[in-house]
């Protein structure tokens, strides 16, 4: 909020407009919840904070009466009428009523914040919470629209016409009320969610604990008991073998058909739709053959088979039986949509007065519905010899449905506690009979206190997925808490609802240690899900070749029935675009924090990319651990971030800062991994406060190249430390860290290391300066050794260099920078995406950074080429290496490069066979 208050005269037309929406589905770096993000502009409006336009706050109350509950930063209720009658800015406001809009529409939301986009005045960051995202968007936007509107009136905007239309989107698109209570019961339980599509077919739980609903149908819900609950009559059928009450029925096509049924079974009859629902096509208490054929008609139109059903009118009140794994849970009176005359006022203005109820909304949006006045509607009035500019006597009831559903303006009475155990008995007998685990039994009978087999009734139909509302929100008696057994028969008390997530995120290396804890977790027997920056694995097996560091593979992962584990490597890109795409991580590791993507999306420093990266520190619960590395400060700040414990790594020698920062802790009771130096290389241990377990020798682990890779050396204590988070044995760790290799089939495009015609050659995708940095120090380490025992004299460098055209001008040239000091040739070469460059720009600038480094004195580099292709860019530098020679790659498409290798290879041994000696290394 702007601190100095101008003193305006007159605001211009206002210009309040939405510049970005962003939908965080998961933790993000403004809320630990699923939020909302606008960018707003308020333009002119900067200068006219609420309190200096005049009516503007009692209008908006008008319009918006909810909002005078909203505490905002006052913490008590009515403390944001205040901070409107004192002055608030209007990206506020707009905050503020998009809450308000969904609360109307039944979506509880109360988290919010606004605040302004740093170095431009006027621009604000409007975060709101939501429970549907396509609702909470439409709120902002309508809000936006209704400010601009109340400072200077638009004729064409009439808010009562765009709020109803608001409020029937939000009950097409958002969840029903039986799907909502289902969902808040599994929230209390801390159970996750996932939306699978637009309707209410939703996911409880995570991968192997996965079970689905759809409204009150589930995974257990067999789809034969659902057919044959659609087909009446063959339920009656089944239900009349059982003994249980049931009407005579008969079914047909025809209309002479129906007829002549109605006449066997006697009038009294029912006609209605063999497959039909929510009581559509329904025609009761039909008396005489005319009557029979005209609900015919109507029947025959809503049912999908064209069959039709006569059975006999049972006389007496409707009555829903719920039962749930075989045992009734609700009974509720069903009671059609109707009014009670007054003497004074007609029939038309008694259902505007019933509507104007708060309870009655939109569709399925609150409790009760509002009675609608159709063409069905005046014909049933005109029955009880009635019309709509009559007005009835005091006390007369006046039905304008014929059916109590809920969805046509009907009431419900709960009934639960007061009906015969009879009665109970035979309803849930018909819930087996049918095969339902889920199933709404309608009973017609005088008093449901009394055994229907003595006073007469029947069940009329027995429905898969019913309706929860008439329960769970009775119009007249005691609320039933029915979600409760549903989640119990999907999740049993006690059993699990989550996997294990561990989260990996970083500047470099969160590919490889995201693939080394997925292995340590594989040699462990889980089944682990993965998501990298190569795509989807799911138990060892790529299934979708992407850039998958996202949030939406992170539900893809969570969606897979086979996934007992998570792992999911965590970019930058993805936490500012759309947050997590989860609600937790169990554990979180965080490699390092160094330049890279500054200057996108808002990030230019960073402290300010460490913040972005410690969203999954933050998504760490109280019993989780994040595993941070004590050798970056900024990772070592984000220990006051996790709500969970805190295991530290670090590869630096035992005389360092950085492990007398971990030693401290350590005496506090903490853990951490670390290298001891010895006589025999490096011991990687686990202190876990003052007991310290040797784990292994770094020279040992094939990833780490005789332990010269010290970065990979990190890598694999990163992930150790995950693993020992999780519960793994020492000897899992172990063996999982023995066995993990870089190689193309474990790890493709990290440290693949292929011999080429006597040339040894490196295929990674380092692309930054900091990632450069530390493989050059490995390859100087790496020729080192390897010059002590070589047959070839002496070993040249050489590098192919490049990375994202989408970095700032001095990230390239500090890689250039970095490359020059390692390589005694620099190819450098671009990404077949430009990323908003031209041709060459990119190359250009690394190629300066690295001749800036040269000319500057101290670098190793003496030739500096140009090949802008990838893959001849990979021919140039092969071609230059001699035999014995240390070719790296730095890579964008991996797959491409290792083929090419592979075809180099495979033409210099057909060369080489050909002429009946050794292999072509020249």
């Amino acid at each position: 909020m702007s601190q100095d208050r101008p003193t305006p005269t007159e605001p211009a037309a206002p210009d309040l407009r939405i510049l970005e929406e962003r939908v965080y589905r998961g933790g993000n770096i403004w809320s630990y919840d699923p939020a909302i993000h606008l960018v707003v502009d308020l333009g002119v409006l900067e200068a006219y904070p609420t309190d200096t336009l005049p009516g503007f706050t009692d209008g908006l109350l008008e319009l918006v009466p909810g909002l005078a509950n909203h505490s905002c930063s006052r913490g008590r209720e009515g403390g944001f009428v205040e901070r409107l009658r004192e002055g608030t800015w209007l990206g506020h406001v707009a905050e503020h009523v998009a809450l308000a809009l969904q609360q109307e529409a039944g979506h509880d939301q109360r988290r919010g914040k606004t605040r302004m986009v740093k170095g431009r005045p006027g621009v604000y960051n409007v975060v709101y919470g939501y429970t549907d995202e396509g609702v909470g968007l439409s709120a902002g936007r309508l809000a936006v629209r209704l400010i601009n509107h109340l400072i200077a009136p638009d004729e064409e905007f009439d808010f009562a016409e765009e709020f109803e239309y608001f409020l029937r989107r939000a009950e097409r698109t958002g969840f029903g009320p039986s799907t909502q209570a289902i969902l808040e019961e599994a929230i209390s339980r801390d159970i996750p969610y996932i939306r699978l599509n637009s309707g209410s077919l939703v996911q409880l739980g995570q991968g192997v604990h996965a079970q689905r609903i759809r409204a009150t149908m589930t995974s257990r819900t067999g789809a034969l008991a659902v057919d044959l609950a659609g087909d009446k009559d063959m339920t009656i059928k089944l239900l009349g073998s059982a003994g249980l009450p049931v009407p005579k029925q008969e079914t047909c096509r025809t209309e002479a058909g129906a007829v002549e049924a109605a006449r066997g079974i006697r009038f009294p009859v029912v006609v209605k739709p063999l497959d039909g629902n929510h009581g559509r096509g329904v025609g009761l208490n039909l008396m005489s053959d005319d009557e029979v054929r005209a609900a015919f008609a109507v029947a025959k139109e809503e049912s999908r088979g064209g069959w039709v059903i006569v059975e006999s009118y049972i006389t007496g009140k409707d009555y829903r039986c719920l039962i749930i794994d075989g045992r009734m849970r609700a009974i509720a009176e069903r009671v059609p949509a109707h009014v009670i005359g007054d003497g004074t006022h007609t029939i038309e203005e008694l259902v505007a007065i019933t509507n104007a109820d708060p309870r009655r909304g939109v569709g399925h949006e609150k409790v009760l519905t509002r009675i609608s006045v159709d063409e069905a509607a005046i014909e049933r009035v005109g029955d009880q010899g009635f019309a709509m500019d009559s007005v009835p006597e005091p006390g007369t009831m006046v039905k304008l449905a014929l059916t109590g559903n809920m969805s046509t303006g009907g009431i419900s009475i709960d009934r639960t506690f007061e009906a015969h155990p009879d009665n109970v008995e035979i309803a849930e007998e018909a819930a087996r009979m049918i095969g339902l685990d889920v199933a709404g039994i309608d009973f017609i009978c005088p008093d449901i206190t009394q055994p229907v087999r003595e006073t007469g009734g029947a069940i009329c139909e027995v429905n898969a997925a019913p309706g929860f509302r008439m329960h769970t929100h009775p119009t007249v008696g005691e609320p039933q808490f029915i979600a409760k057994p549903v989640v119990d028969l999907l999740f049993p008390p006690g059993a699990p609802s989550r996997v294990p997530i561990v989260a990996v995120t970083g500047t470099n290396g969160k590919t490889t240690t995201s693939r080394m804890i997925a292995h340590i977790f594989k040699e462990t027997g889980k089944k682990v899900g993965m998501t990298s920056t190569d795509g989807v694995v799911i138990d060892e097996r790529l299934v979708i070749k992407a850039d998958a560091s996202g949030p939406r593979s992170a539900r893809m992962v969570l969606q897979n029935p086979r996934v007992e584990l998570a792992v999911m490597e965590v970019a930058r890109g993805g936490i500012l675009r759309e947050g997590l795409g989860y609600d937790r991580n169990d554990i979180a590791v965080v490699t390092n924090i160094a330049p890279d993507h500054l200057g996108m999306r808002g990030i230019d420093t960073l402290e300010q990319l460490a913040d972005v990266k410690a969203v999954i520190v933050e998504a760490v619960p109280r019993n989780g651990f994040a595993i941070l590395n004590a050798d970056d400060p900024h990772v070592r700040e984000m220990r006051n971030r996790c709500s969970g414990s805190v295991i530290w790594y670090s590869i630096q020698p035992p005389d360092s800062p950085e492990r007398a920062f971990i030693e401290k802790r350590l005496r506090r009771g903490g853990r951490a991994l670390v290298l001891d130096p010895t006589d025999r290389g490096d011991m990687i241990v686990i202190k876990d406060g003052a007991r310290t377990m040797q784990l292994a020798w770094t020279h040992l682990l094939p990833s780490t190249f005789g332990g010269t890779a010290m970065f990979n050396v990190a890598n694999a204590m990163a992930a150790a430390g995950a693993a020992f988070a999780a519960g793994v044995g020492l000897h899992e760790i172990r063996q999982g860290l023995r066995t993990f290799t870089t190689s193309y089939y474990l790890s493709p495009g990290r440290m693949n290391l292929i011999n080429v015609r006597g040339t040894e050659v490196f295929v990674d995708y380092c692309h930054n300066a900091p990632g450069m940095e530390v493989m050059g120090t490995f390859v100087e380490k790496y020729a080192d050794a390897k010059a002590a025992t070589s047959e070839w004299g002496k070993i040249s460098r050489i590098g192919m260099v490049a990375t994202a055209g989408d970095r700032r001008d001095q990230d390239l040239r500090d890689l250039g920078a970095a490359a020059a000091k390692f390589f005694d040739v620099i190819v450098v070469r671009e990404d077949e995406r430009l990323r908003g460059r031209k041709p060459g720009e990119s190359a250009a600038l690394i190629i300066e950074g690295a001749r800036a480094a040269q000319q500057a004195g101290g670098a190793r580099v003496r030739q500096i080429e140009e090949v802008l292709d990838e893959v001849a860019a990979v021919r140039h530098c092969v071609a230059r290496a001699n035999p014995g020679d240390i070719v790296v790659l730095c890579v964008d498409n991996h797959a491409r490069v290792v083929s090419e290798l592979e075809s180099i290879t495979q033409a210099a041994q057909a060369r080489a066979n050909e002429r009946g000696g050794d292999l072509d290394v020249g």
